[in-house]
C-alpha cells in the first residue's frame, strides 16, 4: 500500500517557511511583488487568480490583480506588460492564461521580461532550464521535484516515464528530471504500447487530462507515481488521470487528486516571485 503525498500539507508547512524568509527580506529593503493580469471572466481562471492572490497575501508577498474586459485588444495588453517591465516595484508578472483568442498568446508571453517571468514561460526561461542554467521552470514541475525532496524519494538513476508532452508540464517535467540525474522516457497520445514503457518505470509522472490514463496492470510493485491530471467522473467528482484506488495498492508513492500536485504549483510560483526579487535586488 502506497505512501499518499500529501500536497495540502506540504505546501502549507513550506508557506509558513516562506513567511519567515519574506520577513527577512523585507529587513532588507526588498517588497517581493507579484502582479497577476486577467482578461475576461473565464469563471476558472477567476478561481485560480482568487487562489494565487489569497497564497501572496498569506506568506507576505504584495499581491495586485488588474481585471481587464474581454474585449481588451492586444496593444492594450502589451502595452500594459511593458510598463509592468518597467515597474521596479513589480518582481513578477503573471498573464492568466487561456486569453480572449483576440489575442496571441505566445506574443504576449513573450513580451514579459525573461527575469519577471515567474511563470517560466518565456523561451529565454526555457533554453536555460534546457541547458541547466539559472531561470525560472514553471511551478507544475517544480513543485513535484520539491515533493520528491521533501518525502525523500530518490530520483537519481531510475527510470522516469512522463505521460504527456506539454509545454507547461511534460518537456519541462523532463528536463528536471534530467537534471537530478534520471533516465527519463517521455510518452504521449501517439506512443504505440504504452504499458511496455510504464511497466519498468520507478517513476511515472501523468499530464494527459484523460481519466484512467495509468491503470494497475501498466506498473510495477513499488513505482513512485505523480498524477498532474484534474478531472470529473461520472458523479462529478474531481479525480486525475490515474486509477488511483487500483495503483495505490501497488506503488510505494502516489499523489492524490485533489490536495497532491495542484497545492504545490501555488507555493512554487511564490518561490519563483521570492527568487525574481532577491535577483533582481542584486541588479
Amino acid at each position: 500500500m502506497a505512501t499518499i503525498i500529501d500536497g495540502k500539507s506540504l505546501a502549507q508547512k513550506l508557506k509558513e517557511e516562506m513567511k519567515t524568509e519574506i520577513a527577512q527580506m523585507k529587513q532588507r529593503g526588498i517588497f517581493p511583488k507579484l502582479v497577476v493580469i486577467l482578461v475576461g471572466n473565464n469563471s476558472a481562471s477567476e478561481v485560480y487568480v482568487r487562489n494565487k492572490h489569497k497564497s501572496c497575501l498569506e506568506v507576505g508577498i504584495e499581491s495586485e490583480v488588474i481585471n481587464l474586459p474581454t474585449e481588451t485588444t492586444q496593444m492594450e495588453l502589451l502595452e500594459l506588460v511593458e510598463r509592468l517591465n518597467q515597474d521596479k516595484t513589480v518582481h513578477g508578472i503573471l498573464v492568466q492564461l487561456p486569453l480572449p483568442q483576440q489575442i496571441d498568446e505566445k506574443t504576449v508571453l513573450r513580451a514579459i521580461l525573461p527575469q519577471k517571468d515567474v511563470d517560466g514561460f518565456h523561451p529565454v526561461n526555457v533554453g536555460l532550464l534546457s541547458i541547466g542554467d539559472e531561470g525560472f521552470a514553471p511551478a507544475t514541475p517544480s513543485g513535484i521535484i520539491t515533493m520528491f525532496r521533501e518525502y525523500g524519494i530518490e530520483i537519481s538513476g531510475k527510470n522516469c516515464v512522463i505521460i504527456g508532452r506539454s509545454n507547461i508540464v511534460g518537456k519541462p517535467m523532463a528536463a528536471l528530471m534530467l537534471r537530478n540525474n534520471a533516465t527519463v522516457t517521455i510518452c504521449h497520445s501517439k506512443t504505440d504500447h504504452l504499458a511496455d514503457y510504464t511497466r519498468r518505470a520507478d517513476i511515472v509522472i501523468v499530464a494527459t487530462g484523460r481519466r484512467n490514463t495509468l491503470t494497475a496492470d501498466m506498473v510495477k510493485e513499488g513505482v513512485v507515481v505523480i498524477d498532474v491530471g484534474m478531472n470529473r467522473d461520472e458523479q462529478g467528482k474531481l479525480c486525475g488521470d490515474v486509477d488511483f484506488e487500483a495503483v495505490k495498492q501497488k506503488a510505494s508513492f502516489i499523489t492524490p487528486v485533489p490536495k497532491g500536485v495542484g497545492p504545490m504549483t501555488i507555493t512554487e510560483l511564490l518561490r519563483n516571485t521570492i527568487l525574481a526579487a532577491e535577483r533582481q535586488s542584486r541588479q
